[in-house]
């Protein structure tokens, strides 16, 4: 028999086989750099989609150990690019544990994700496991780390109106949704060319994975609105910069306080020359003042001057002392005749940044914890601002990540919403371009404007259709001035809060143990036959 007709397969050459087998690997890694590649500053959303599709050929059909590895590669691949800034100024070793932890999380949803894609219509519950997930990690450990969620990359998105129909899980699964039912139309369409066979109900079902995300978003397009429903008001964000990046910025903590009172003195006298239209009220940022103005008197007097040069009320960000042994992350409502009126002690505390859990542990990994030696307590109530007659939500800097932060602001009667943020410790890394685009997802999902005074950039005023109506430079000083619209209706996200993640929550849950009875009942189908 020659060897044309030995009817044995020719052997795979060693090197193919090797390639055949990394490549799964390789396709999971590369699933996650286009997770990450569609987030901020990059004008990419749409790259989330190939992202997805891709996850979806890794995982489908795959066995729970190798969809765990599998997941890991994906998160690394995710997490490791989009949490850099976080070894800005600590170095490698805490961003690398923070990814490293996140990659965990998604390496266990995708766990999730591979069972699911043995039933029928499985992007549908892989999609609803992907947000469980994202749930999970927005809540433990340390009250969580929402960071990453795939909603906060669609800040440009054509999905973005599906945000003020269910808040971010609904904008998360509905794109989660749409790149895996994108792989599964791939499939089924490769399965046609082989076989010449149509299961009807397969392609539809693949189809309206794809279709009902983009239709449900179009549908959602009139839920959008920046129309002045109780009038406009002229607000001033206030950029003072700071003298040095990194942590010891904070040293410098007068010569910062300095900063935003000089600037929010020259737009005084802008607006006394008519070269600025006069603010019904004025934004600083987070740590605008790290000294204590209730215990510093230089510090009173310092921002006394400002905020009667400007003749309006101001908010201060400050760090407040607690008690002997611990602060307050605290914006304080000056008014320029009385002096400090109201205060809102931040709510979701920074672990790590602004408290020390476990700092034995921490300190294997940097010593820089210890930089940490008074720890901030968290406030307890929901903050409103009357300023000058606009109620003013307020969500302090990390806090923008938490669904509930914005959304009770706007419940309690907030028309429009401020985010006062420090971003100076990351220095010119992209943190402070993903954490506006959350600004830009909390304006749609609440319909509301929303005005990002930051210490060093990018502050930003953005209109409640999401964009962006003035910005500022980094590391200079400056003052947006600009004419936002008030409004007291309430989007459907509002109204539903939680709810649209309990019901997603429900419907993984419900695929997952579909699932799991599917293959306890396969495993004594086996056991019958043997």
């Amino acid at each position: 028999m020659t060897p044309v007709d030995d009817p044995r397969p020719a052997p795979t050459p060693p090197t193919a086989g090797l390639l055949l087998r990394l490549l799964r690997p390789a396709a999971a890694a590369l699933s996650g750099v286009l997770l990450y590649a569609s987030f901020p500053p990059r004008p990419l959303w749409w790259l989330v989609l190939p992202g997805f599709a891709l996850l979806g050929w890794v995982l489908h059909g795959r066995r729970l150990r190798a969809a765990f590895g599998l997941g890991l590669l994906a998160g690394l691949g995710f997490t490791l690019p989009l949490l850099h800034w976080t070894g800005e100024d600590v170095g490698p070793v805490p961003w690398l544990a923070l990814a490293t932890a996140e990659a965990l999380f998604i390496a266990v949803g995708c766990l999730g994700i591979a069972a699911v894609t043995r039933l029928a219509y499985w992007p549908l519950w892989g999609a609803a496991v992907w947000t469980l997930d994202e749930a999970v990690r927005a809540r433990i450990p340390f009250g969580g780390f929402p960071w990453g969620k795939i909603a906060f990359g669609q800040a440009e998105s054509a999905f973005l109106p599906l945000a003020a129909l269910g808040g971010t899980p609904l904008l998360s699964f509905a794109v989660v949704l749409c790149g895996f039912g994108l792989y599964e139309a791939v499939r089924r369409f490769r399965t046609y060319r082989t076989t010449g066979e149509v299961p009807r109900a397969a392609v539809a079902g693949a189809a309206a994975c794809v279709l009902v995300p983009v239709v449900a978003a179009l549908a959602a397009l009139p839920l959008v609105d920046d129309s002045a429903e109780d009038g406009t008001v002229t607000v001033a964000a206030i950029q003072g910069n700071v003298p040095r990046l990194g942590l010891d910025f904070n040293a410098q903590r007068r010569a910062v306080l300095d900063n935003h009172a000089k600037r929010t003195k020259q737009l005084a006298e802008e607006v006394k020359a008519g070269k600025a239209k006069q603010p019904d009220f004025v934004l600083w940022p987070e740590n605008s003042s790290d000294l204590d103005p209730y215990l510093n008197a230089d510090a009173r007097e310092v921002i006394d001057d400002a905020v009667r040069a400007i003749g309006v009320p101001t908010v201060v960000g400050s760090v407040v002392e607690k008690g002997s042994d611990s602060l307050r992350n605290t914006l304080i409502e000056w008014d320029p005749d009385k002096g400090p009126v109201d205060t809102y002690d931040k709510r979701h505390i920074q672990p790590f940044g602004e408290y020390m859990p476990m700092r034995t542990v921490a300190r294997f990994f940097s010593e820089d914890v210890d930089r940490v030696q008074r720890e901030f307590v968290p406030g307890t109530e929901v903050g409103v601002f009357d300023l000058a007659g606009t109620k003013v939500g307020m969500v302090t800097c990390y806090e923008a990540a938490f669904d509930d932060a914005a959304r009770d602001t706007v419940r309690h009667g907030g028309q429009m919403i401020a985010v006062p943020s420090n971003n100076a410790t990351f220095g010119r890394s992209e943190m402070t371009y993903q954490q506006l685009a959350m600004s830009q997802v909390r304006a749609v999902e609440h319909g509301r404007a929303v005005v990002v005074p930051v210490t060093s950039g990018v502050s930003a005023v953005i209109r409640p259709d999401g964009t962006i109506a003035e910005r500022s430079g980094m590391f200079t000083p400056d003052a947006l001035v600009a004419e936002v619209p008030l409004r007291s209706s309430l989007t459907p996200a509002t109204r539903m809060g939680p709810l649209p993640e309990a019901l997603i929550a429900l419907l993984a849950a419900a695929g997952l143990g579909w699932a799991g009875l599917s293959a306890a009942r396969a495993r004594r189908e086996r056991g019958t036959a043997k």
